[in-house]
């Protein structure tokens, strides 16, 4: 039962950062919260990685990898400025 736990625990926070990617990617805002959007968008991302698009997959992926890893190096320097303090 405790390993149950654990699991479950482990896949929550796995579900939530996942959320967390897709708020700050800006898409709950960009679609107004729109799910069947955003599930939209995610099947075409999932289409394009199964080779059907004129660039290959992983092009794909080390573009957007390249881009992810800009974006949260971006962030902890902005966090670093202003001490984590977001003012939204």
């Amino acid at each position: 039962m405790r390993d149950q736990a654990k699991a479950r625990r482990e896949r929550t926070r796995h579900l939530i950062e996942l959320g967390g990617l897709v708020s700050k990617a800006g898409l709950v805002d960009l679609t107004d919260d729109d799910r069947a959007t955003m599930l939209g968008a995610f099947l075409d991302i999932a289409w394009q990685l199964q080779g059907d698009s004129d660039t290959t997959p992983a092009d794909l992926k080390t573009r957007w990898r390249r881009r992810g890893l800009h974006t949260f190096d971006r962030d902890r320097k902005y966090d670093r400025i202003t001490g984590g303090n977001d003012q939204d």
